[in-house]
């Protein structure tokens, strides 16, 4: 069988570190099909020239075409209107993918990650071409996104033409509904975690290679430096903290919009404020294992994978109640839940989580399964689409 996906959130050689769980999952599925990645990059003309804007400059320079953790991967320069792009994105889309025509020929399945634009142009690539299609969600793209009117409206007609459509979280499938997917069409497929990456882990050990004092609580956050994945909530609720237990520490492992704010805190805070920046999956899980507590304050998430490797590492997780974050941390063992934009419960949480003694097994045991389990279902649904062949047309 074989399968291109079409998706916006899959690394490359310009940024190694991007989209985590698409790069884990996709390298686990590889091992189990014929897997081709089209990776849509923002084109904007003149911005190799010019510099602007930044991240479209910086991908101007890719190859176009590139072999990505063993994968056969093409860039496709996607074409965008600024500020008005939102209800035009799925024609521009289809029109940057008319080079790749014979790529999706030579294809079984079509298979479209993030639901707009790239789900729906690829449901509507693979209908032109006779070939069935899946899509598979994951988060803001339903939560954020398939609010916006004009985005909501091209979703609810083009989705449930897709063969199946993949969820991270139960109450992204009961938003796919809300959206028009019928039930019958939806596929839960957790994400995973790597465990040999990802495994409880000598405290002490963890901290002695990242410099970090032994003696002292640590809270960990790992994602984007942005306000949607509650920063500025953390911030205030680790004020609070510090006024409970002056020596506690918070680690922000990422980079984003929000890295000078924190830079200038670290200023302020000294050592109490640790900020790694971006780091490679090893040393995320340096930094989980030095932890005695996780937190993910986000407004809106699907199936965290974050979350889940603190899990996985024995690390008890303080969340908000959104997305598919309650189930994962549905035990007792696993983590406590907030509301979120809520400082002041996240606040009294951390200090309660702080305060109570752990099992690291009995929380690794609320964990996932690997990526080679979470690939292996969605290979089972490519398969089941690929055996049905495309939807009739509706």
């Amino acid at each position: 069988m074989r399968v291109l996906a079409i998706t916006k959130i899959f690394p490359n050689s310009l940024e190694p570190l991007s989209s985590p769980f698409n790069r884990q999952q996709f390298a686990a599925l590889r091992e189990m099909c014929d897997l081709t990645v089209l990776e849509a990059i923002p084109y904007v003309p003149g911005a190799a020239w010019t510099g602007v804007p930044a991240r479209a400059a910086k991908l101007a320079k890719l190859p176009r075409r590139e072999t990505v953790l063993g994968i056969e991967t093409h860039y496709m320069r996607q074409l965008y209107v600024p500020k008005v792009g939102i209800p035009i994105a799925v024609p521009l889309y289809l029109a940057s993918l008319a080079p790749f025509r014979d790529l999706a020929r030579a294809h079984d399945v079509i298979l479209g990650t993030w639901a707009y634009p790239d789900g729906c142009a690829a449901v509507l690539l693979a209908r032109a071409f006779g070939k069935p299609s899946v899509v598979k969600v994951h988060g803001s793209d339903v939560n954020v996104v398939a609010k916006m009117p004009s985005a909501r409206a091209v979703l609810r007609r083009v989705l449930p033409r897709a063969g199946a459509v993949v969820t991270v979280s139960r109450a992204l499938g009961d938003e796919l509904e809300r959206v028009g997917v019928p039930r019958p069409s939806l596929r839960f497929v957790a994400n995973g975690v790597d465990t040999a990456i990802f495994h409880p882990r000598d405290k002490a050990a963890a901290r002695a290679k990242l410099g970090v004092p032994r003696d002292r609580p640590l809270i960990a956050f790992v994602g984007r430096l942005e306000p949607q994945k509650g920063l500025e909530e953390l911030l205030a609720a680790f004020a609070d903290v510090r006024r409970a237990r002056p020596d506690a520490m918070l680690a922000l492992v990422g980079d984003g919009a929000m890295k000078d704010r924190v830079a200038r805190l670290r200023g302020e805070w000294g050592d109490a404020l640790h900020a790694p920046g971006a780091r490679p999956l090893h040393e995320v899980a340096e930094w989980v294992g030095a932890c005695d507590v996780f937190t993910l304050p986000s407004w809106n998430e699907g199936t965290p994978n974050v979350v889940l490797e603190a899990l996985a590492s024995g690390r008890p997780a303080v969340g908000t109640r959104v997305g598919g974050i309650p189930d994962v941390l549905a035990h007792p063992d696993s983590g406590l839940l907030v509301p979120a934009r809520d400082p002041a419960a996240l606040a009294e949480a951390l200090i309660a989580a702080l305060s109570r003694p752990w099992d690291p097994a009995a929380v690794a045991a609320c964990g996932p399964s690997s990526w080679n389990e979470s690939a292996r279902r969605l290979c089972d649904v490519l398969e089941e689409v690929h055996r049905d062949g495309p939807r009739a047309s509706g």
